[in-house]
C-alpha cells in the first residue's frame, strides 16, 4: 500500500524518516534472519494554499504551484466552462512545448493531457484542436513561465483552488449524492457534487468541532459538539484528510491568537 506522509510541522526530516521507518518495521515484523527492505520517495509539496497568489512568487508558480494544480484540473474536480478548457489547453499544450506547431496534429491523440478527462467528450476531438489552436494563436510569443502563471491565474478565480480533493462514500446527509468529492482548501471544507461540480456547502473552518479519521472512515462534527451535524465518509484517505484539516485549523488558531495579541498591544 502507498501512502503520502506529512513531515510533521518543527519536525527534523532525518529525524522523522528514522522514526517512519522505525515505526514500519515494528508494524511489518520481519522473518527471523531476513533484513526488510524499506522504500521512500521525498516529495516537496506545497501543503496549506492560504495566501497563495499567482505572481506573487514566480520561482514557487513555475516549480511547484503548476505541477500541483495541473493533475487534479485534468482529474476533472474543477468546474469551468469549454472556453475556459480550450484556453487552459493552449496554455498547457506551450508549457510542454512552447512555440512548436508541429505537434498540433497530434493535438487528438494527447487530449487526456490537455483537457479534464470526464470534458473529453464534450466536443469532438478535431474540435478541441481547433478551439485549443485559436487560443495557442492568441497567446503567441509567450514563454513557458508566462504560460504557467496565465493558467494560474485562470484557476486562481475558481472557489477549488489549491483545494486537496477526496472522493469518498458519504452516510448520513440524504439530501447529498452517496458519492461525494470533498475539497480541504483555505476557504474549510466544501461538499461537491461530482458530476456537476456543484459546491453543494462549505464548512468554514469556525464551524467544525471536531473530526476523526481511521482506516476506512472520515468523520467530522459541524458546529456543538452535543447539537451539531455529523458527517461520516467511507474513504481509504481518512488519515490524509485529518492531517490537512489538523494542519489548516492549527494554522487558523495562530493567525487567530496573533490578530488578538497586536490588537492588545494597540490598545
Amino acid at each position: 500500500m502507498f501512502q503520502v506522509i506529512s513531515v510533521p510541522e518543527g519536525d527534523f526530516f532525518f529525524d522523522f524518516v528514522r522514526h517512519l521507518t522505525d515505526w514500519i518495521k515494528k508494524a511489518r515484523p520481519a522473518k527471523e534472519g531476513v533484513v526488510p527492505s524499506l522504500t521512500y520517495q521525498v516529495f516537496f509539496m506545497k501543503k496549506l494554499w492560504t495566501n497563495t497568489v499567482p505572481g506573487k512568487d514566480s520561482m514557487a508558480d513555475c516549480i511547484f504551484h503548476y505541477y500541483q494544480e495541473l493533475p487534479k484540473y485534468l482529474r476533472g474536480y474543477h468546474k469551468c466552462s469549454s472556453e475556459e478548457v480550450a484556453q487552459l489547453g493552449a496554455l498547457i499544450y506551450r508549457v510542454n512545448f512552447e512555440e512548436d506547431k508541429t505537434q498540433f496534429p497530434n493535438i487528438p491523440k494527447m487530449l487526456k493531457d490537455l483537457v479534464p478527462q470526464d470534458l473529453i467528450r464534450q466536443l469532438s476531438p478535431d474540435d478541441w484542436k481547433r478551439c485549443i489552436v485559436g487560443y495557442f494563436n492568441k497567446q503567441a510569443g509567450k514563454s513557458r513561465e508566462e504560460a504557467k502563471l496565465m493558467f494560474l491565474k485562470i484557476i486562481f478565480k475558481w472557489p477549488t483552488f489549491g483545494s486537496a480533493f477526496f472522493e469518498v462514500k458519504q452516510t448520513t446527509e440524504p439530501n447529498f449524492p452517496e458519492i461525494l468529492i470533498i475539497a480541504i482548501n483555505k476557504h474549510g471544507v466544501s461538499l461537491i457534487d461530482p458530476k456537476a461540480k456543484d459546491i453543494l456547502i462549505t464548512h468554514p473552518f469556525t464551524k467544525i468541532s471536531n473530526w476523526s479519521s481511521g482506516n476506512t472512515y472520515f468523520h467530522i462534527t459541524i458546529g456543538n459538539l452535543v447539537r451539531g451535524s455529523k458527517l461520516l465518509c467511507e474513504t481509504s484517505m481518512g488519515y490524509k484528510m485529518d492531517d490537512l484539516l489538523t494542519s489548516y485549523i492549527s494554522q487558523m488558531l495562530t493567525t487567530m491568537s496573533k490578530q488578538r495579541s497586536s490588537r492588545g498591544n494597540s490598545n
